[in-house]
């Protein structure tokens, strides 16, 4: 019993992160073997202060405001009973989804929201309203500082999230001079619906392994009594008066005019592709326009509450500082001792015998260790002219793979972190096979779909 409960026991993150500062270390060491003049320490070094800095001034202050404005906005739609609407409406796939968390609870409508959001590519909203349904999925932890099975699932799912529009990648494209730059987003819609059943199928059988499934907890006794379940719900908003229904009618009318505008002027896409691209670019502003004034009508004192939920934005920023620090220092120091190009030298010929096209493997390599690091080597894939520039296949699949897979460790870190999460039992695993999946899945239907 004790060597199956190891992974339990011990966190996932802790062995990750040393082998990376590890391996750092030794290719330096290599590398200065061969090359005493070489400057690798001083790129190491200056990659561990950069990440410093990217992690507190370009990734946590910024989303202090983001969270502030998110935060505010999820407390008026729960104050105004517009999350407990959204998850009903879904409750039965939520519950087989998270059986452990209650069909009431507002974990649900804040899962709900973070997931709609990344299904829009609205990455701004998506993180705010993650970290919040992290918080209150903690709220129903028993064993603080472990991850739940609920908290690996909406992890799992989260990092393989299906996109409709992936419009990042998309606008690289453009920029790349691509002539067509939306045809990938069917085949990278495919790939993610791929990589997220996946995710859900591995998550949910690693759950009951033997290395990572939760011990029961200890019986209660007359000294410390059975804790009573937590259901916390969202009390009822009052009912909306009648007098408000010409009000909402004409604010939805307003929007769907200018919905037309936006799909009229999308000349030369196909309307799906038109009508996708006008929801993605409307779906922020009416949701902060849409939600308080449905909560104004249903008579919440929209200012007061908004200030109230904003006030939670900066303590979660700065939560998460330590844990961002860590992950991005051993990241940045494992690129620029050239471990991700070692790899890539060492696995590339293998990889080109099954078929598999060794230019993807740097980004394949990079894109579950860092956002910026899978961005920049995308850019120069597409824009390079020994595979074709950005309308050959290969531009295609590596367009797809952006569309398809996640920065898996930044999205554990910050996830996890927010909470003080450190055991993060099979989340890890379920969202590298998520990758791998999406990875295959994005070259199998390029391949199918551009020969």
């Amino acid at each position: 019993m004790r060597r199956a409960r190891a992974f339990y026991n011990h966190p996932v993150l802790n062995y990750i992160w040393l082998g990376l500062v590890l391996a750092s270390m030794a290719l330096c060491a290599v590398q200065l073997g061969q090359n005493p003049d070489s400057q690798v320490l001083k790129q190491v070094t200056d990659a561990a202060f950069t990440a410093c800095e990217t992690a507190v001034l370009k990734l946590a202050l910024p989303l202090v405001g983001i969270m502030a404005l998110w935060l505010g906005v999820m407390r008026l739609a729960e104050k105004a009973g517009l999350v407990q609407i959204l998850a009903r409406a879904l409750r039965p796939l939520l519950v087989r989804l998270f059986p452990d968390v209650p069909a009431n609870h507002p974990a649900m409508g804040s899962m709900l929201m973070n997931m709609a959001a990344n299904m829009l590519g609205l990455a701004n909203a998506a993180t705010p309203l993650g970290l919040r349904a992290m918080q209150d999925l903690e709220k129903l932890n028993p064993r603080p500082g472990t991850a739940t099975n609920a908290m690996c699932t909406f992890l799992a799912i989260n990092t393989s999230s299906i996109q409709i529009i992936p419009a990042t990648t998309v606008a690289y494209l453009a920029a790349a001079g691509a002539t067509n730059p939306t045809v990938i987003i069917g085949p990278a819609f495919l790939a993610t619906v791929c990589s997220t059943t996946a995710a859900i199928i591995v998550v949910k059988l690693l759950e009951r392994a033997p290395g990572y499934r939760l011990p029961p907890l200890p019986a209660p006794t007359a000294a410390t009594p059975a804790a009573e379940p937590a259901t916390e719900e969202t009390p009822a908003a009052a009912p909306l008066p009648t007098w408000s229904y010409p009000i909402l009618a004409a604010f939805l009318g307003l929007f769907a005019w200018l919905a037309w505008i936006t799909f009229s002027r999308s000349s030369g896409q196909a309307p799906v592709i038109a009508a996708l691209n006008a929801l993605s670019l409307l779906a922020v502003p009416f949701i902060l326009s849409f939600f308080p004034l449905f909560a104004a009508l249903k008579r919440v004192p929209v200012y007061e509450e908004f200030v109230e939920g904003a006030k939670e934005g900066f303590a979660v920023a700065v939560r998460i500082i330590p844990y961002l620090v860590a992950i991005l220092v051993a990241i940045g120091m494992f690129r620029a001792a050239g471990g991700i190009d070692l790899i890539s030298r060492t696995l590339g010929p293998a990889l080109a015998a099954i078929g598999f096209p060794v230019e993807l493997l740097p980004l394949v390599l990079m894109r579950p260790l860092s956002g910026s690091g899978a961005n920049g080597i995308f850019n120069e894939l597409i824009r390079d002219p020994s595979i074709g520039g950005p309308d050959s296949i290969i531009a295609h699949m590596a367009a797809c793979i952006m569309g398809s897979t996640e920065t898996t460790f930044y999205v554990l870190a910050v996830y996890f972190g927010s909470v003080a999460v450190r055991r993060t039992r099979h989340a890890v695993p379920a969202g590298l096979v998520a990758d791998a999946i999406g990875v295959v899945a994005a070259i199998t239907i390029c391949r199918l779909m551009f020969g």
